[in-house]
């Protein structure tokens, strides 16, 4: 954790925040640490975008 904070330029406090879902990143965060980590962002928004729509789907 320490190293992807580092290389995202964020403090270890805010990525274990992010983690645990205590923080809601921004997207320059979540841009900081996607490329920190080598993760191209793209698919996960994608992923959370059905996951969305399926929660969504079953509500109504």
């Amino acid at each position: 954790m320490n190293a992807v904070a580092q290389r995202a330029r964020l403090s270890h406090t805010m990525i274990s925040r992010v983690e645990r879902e205590l923080r809601r990143p921004t997207l320059d965060t979540l841009l900081r640490i996607t490329e920190a980590m080598d993760v191209d962002l793209w698919p996960l928004i994608k992923k959370a975008e059905k996951t969305l729509e399926k929660i969504q789907d079953s509500k109504g």
